[in-house]
């Protein structure tokens, strides 16, 4: 990796960043069956071809950057599953592989009208392994020394892989985002973005206020940007606010489509409140608020589609033509 932050990098080049959407959506309306406690990651090792072809759909959308199938791929989880250490080590990997292996079907060097787009590998919290919905509460059994060995073999590999920067996501408290940080510091010239799960517009998972998040991570080195992943709509622009108040970090918002997952049950149900009244009812819906209140990059996560990432990028491109003053 280099020393220069590659979202700064991109940034340079775009007013934004589009990030991608859902992987596990798009793998399901392939027909995958994705009801395991490894998620979409066993598919790493079942149907590879599915995880390459959907990153490519969002690269085809005009997506600056893929977030890996990694999310809940760990050694202790696949091993668990049957598959032997070595094994579980080659399928971390192969995430970052499949996501450049689709950027390279898109971009070619020396292309002029995008900047290359990037690969991010997702480092999951330690909630997704234990697949219990935690990663929503963040009542762990570990302490931040537990958390840092939890996140080191996933993180060294991830980086070997050759992922561009890492992305240490839908974290629910700043103690686990503290390990993150840990590694990083333990690995220099590697960069990772921090996000946060979120349960309003002022606070992460845990309870902690997301402005002393930000002022925790803001000086961080390693960390590249921070922000928030996985969390309502409705609570979007004010949480981008609470950070860009504490830090001028590169803030990233990529939220769900607007529907409530049940983590018990495992399964999504329409929003019990009206977002065309409190708040954007979709990405594009919100972009212009989101920047507006300090973002640098958009993207999508559960529920969200291809469809949603190309009126992102659609919305940009038309900016780009006839901007608009403070936009």
């Amino acid at each position: 990796m280099s020393e220069l932050n590659p979202i700064r990098a991109l940034l340079a080049d775009v007013p934004f960043m589009v990030i991608d959407g859902a992987l596990a959506t798009e793998l399901e309306a392939l027909g995958c069956d994705l009801n395991d406690n490894l998620w979409s990651a066993r598919l790493l090792a079942q149907a590879p071809e599915k995880i390459r072809q959907v990153h490519q759909a969002y690269f085809e959308a005009g997506a600056d950057c893929a977030i890996t199938a990694s999310y809940q791929a760990t050694v202790p989880g696949f091993m668990q599953a049957g598959l032997t250490a070595d094994k579980a080590r080659a399928l971390i990997q192969l995430s970052v592989t499949l996501a450049q292996q689709a950027r390279d079907a898109v971009w070619q060097p020396g292309q002029t009208d995008r900047p290359k787009p990037l690969v991010a590998a997702s480092v999951g919290p330690y909630g997704a392994y234990l697949a219990d919905g935690s990663e929503y509460r963040g009542n762990y059994d570990l302490d931040r020394a537990g958390l840092v060995e939890f996140h080191r073999e996933r993180f060294e590999l991830l980086l070997t892989a050759g992922a561009d920067l890492l992305a240490a996501e839908t974290l629910p408290s700043l103690e686990e985002a503290l390990a993150i940080t840990d590694l990083l510091a333990e690995h220099p010239d590697t960069h990772a973005w921090i996000t946060f799960s979120a349960k309003d517009g002022q606070h992460i998972s845990d309870g902690t206020p997301i402005a002393v998040c930000a002022r925790a991570l803001a000086d961080c080195p390693g960390v590249a940007a921070i922000g928030v992943n996985c969390t309502a709509l409705a609570h979007i622009e004010s949480l981008i606010e609470e950070i860009r108040r504490e830090c001028d970090l590169p803030v990233l918002v990529y939220p769900n489509s607007g529907e409530v997952y049940d983590p018990a049950t495992k399964t999504w149900h329409p929003a019990a409140c009206d977002y065309t009244a409190v708040g954007p009812f979709g990405l594009a819906q919100g972009v212009e608020h989101w920047l507006t209140a300090g973002a640098s990059g958009i993207g999508g996560c559960c529920r969200t589609t291809p469809a949603d990432i190309q009126a992102l990028a659609d919305w940009r491109s038309q900016r780009q033509a006839s901007p608009v003053q403070g936009i």
